[in-house]
């Protein structure tokens, strides 16, 4: 057998790529007298800035909506997985762009002739305490809230018999300070914005309100909504996916599949690009400068780095390909720089610490997994076990989750398509870890503090100051607890 074109290892020009447990950044002289005085604004894309740099994961057991509403409330970003049908995952991003604003401009209305039965299943469904009524001439003409339903079990009764008909309305271009003086002068929760003629146009809400109050660094679109992105693939069906998702008010449209420098993935970008407007484009995953450079030309707003980093993604093992995380950012930053792209670090994040090592090798933000799945608000499945309560979450190359994707798409799942199927992930459990709130909250803390030994008032000058230094193993057992027994 010949070979063409093979030639000789040499061992010393291969590169040493280097992971986050590789490297250690040199404390700096820094003038910072309070961790909570540093900025820790960053960019997610090319449009799209968020004030802390935390990105939930776009799979089945981290983000839906209402992780995507807890992370964009304390000012990072959730992407919300594609393995939902189109209408199923265009109904998240509508939770997450209804669940607050300075007016929902699409608020969840019911016809007049709709009965007690229809109402309860859309507060169901959409988590909320209260329905706008219209009659056939789409005019508003009363609200039912979760006090009218009271002692209510005909769930056949026409909504027009139960609802209150007094309603107190505003003018379109009422403010928000106007709108607060009628909820305190009225004891009201809701405030409809009628036309003169008297159309709807939107609503206005008491907790709308005070959630701006309470989440002042929210991050917000410009007609106030928390902001929110999407994942999809790269399948003919998938543009149409697109567009249904931008037209439910999706910031940010996520190419996600596991080997972002590819044609299919180059060539759903240039479709994207001729189709959607106002929508920033992030695709990935990549890990070289290459990649990282063929997604720019393909113009891309954003870019994922990370092939095999993440904690349930078996991909290096499975095939032999990747290149260590933090190398994979590097390489991938200083080309994105040049063009003004930011870079997402996708993957391998385990503490506070990486975030700070991430962001200092030139990423603008960290997309997190498996830190996020314990949490309250992911969708994973709550396992009770002797030594406590454990989270699902897997790896969306994993044999279950390729197996569900394939039973949605037909009503059996081919006997050959199992034993083709090479998993790329695999299947977990993890601690349950209480309130995204709380877990976020942490890992920014570590980020400020990560900032102050640097010196370093802000990401930038993290990016541009840092200094790394690379450690043993000796300094690996050195830089955790050690030489004492550890309290649980």
């Amino acid at each position: 057998m010949q070979y063409f074109g093979l030639h000789e290892i040499d061992a010393k020009n291969v590169r040493v790529g280097l992971t986050f447990d590789d490297v250690l950044l040199v404390p700096k002289r820094s003038d910072i007298k309070s961790r909570k005085n540093v900025n820790t604004k960053t960019m997610l894309s090319r449009n799209i800035e968020l004030n802390i740099p935390i990105v939930s994961a776009n799979m089945d057991t981290v983000t839906e909506s209402e992780m995507a509403i807890t992370i964009a409330r304390l000012g990072g970003i959730g992407i919300i997985h594609r393995f939902l049908t189109q209408n199923q995952q265009v109904s998240e991003v509508l939770k997450v762009k209804r669940s607050e604003g300075i007016m929902i401009e699409q608020p969840i209305t019911i016809n007049s002739d709709g009965t007690v039965y229809q109402v309860k299943e859309l507060m169901r469904n959409n988590k909320i305490g209260g329905i706008l009524v219209k009659n056939d001439n789409d005019k508003l003409i009363g609200i039912i809230t979760k006090r009218d339903l009271f002692f209510e079990y005909d769930d056949k009764k026409p909504v027009k018999d139960i609802m209150s008909k007094d309603l107190i309305t505003a003018p379109d271009g009422t403010t928000l300070d106007e709108a607060k003086k009628i909820f305190i002068d009225n004891k009201i929760e809701k405030l409809p914005i009628v036309s003169s003629e008297g159309n709807l146009i939107g609503l206005i809400t008491s907790k709308d309100i005070d959630k701006r109050e309470r989440f002042p660094i929210a991050s917000k679109d410009n007609k106030g909504r928390l902001m929110v992105g999407a994942a999809i693939g790269v399948k003919d069906n998938d543009l149409d996916r697109a567009q249904a998702l931008c037209e439910a008010g999706a910031d940010a449209i996520v190419v996600d599949i596991a080997h972002g420098h590819s044609d299919l993935a180059i060539d759903m970008i240039t479709k994207l690009r001729k189709h959607l407007n106002g929508v920033d484009i992030i695709a990935g995953n990549v890990a070289t400068s290459k990649g990282a450079e063929d997604l720019i030309k393909a113009d891309v707003d954003g870019i994922k780095i990370g092939v095999g980093s993440g904690s349930i993604c078996i991909t290096r093992i499975v095939t032999g390909t990747g290149v260590p995380q933090l190398t994979a950012i590097n390489d991938a930053a200083i080309i994105a720089q040049k063009h003004n792209i930011p870079v997402i670090a996708d993957g391998g994040i385990r503490t506070s610490g990486d975030i700070t090592k991430a962001i200092a090798a030139g990423s603008s933000s960290v997309m997190i997994g498996s830190l996020l799945a314990g949490t309250d608000e992911s969708p994973g499945i709550t396992i009770m076990r002797p030594n406590g309560k454990f989270k699902m979450t897997r790896g969306m190359a994993s044999l279950s989750a390729a197996v569900e994707r394939k039973s949605k798409e037909s009503e059996s799942v081919d006997e050959n398509y199992l034993l083709d199927y090479v998993p790329e992930g695999v299947e977990a459990m993890v601690p349950h870890r209480g309130q995204a709130t709380d877990v976020i909250n942490k890992l920014v803390g570590g980020l400020r503090s990560g900032l102050s030994y640097s010196g370093a008032h802000n990401l930038n000058e993290l990016r541009d100051n840092s200094e790394f230094i690379r450690i043993t193993e000796a300094g690996k057992a050195e830089s955790g607890p050690h030489d004492v027994n550890i309290l649980d």
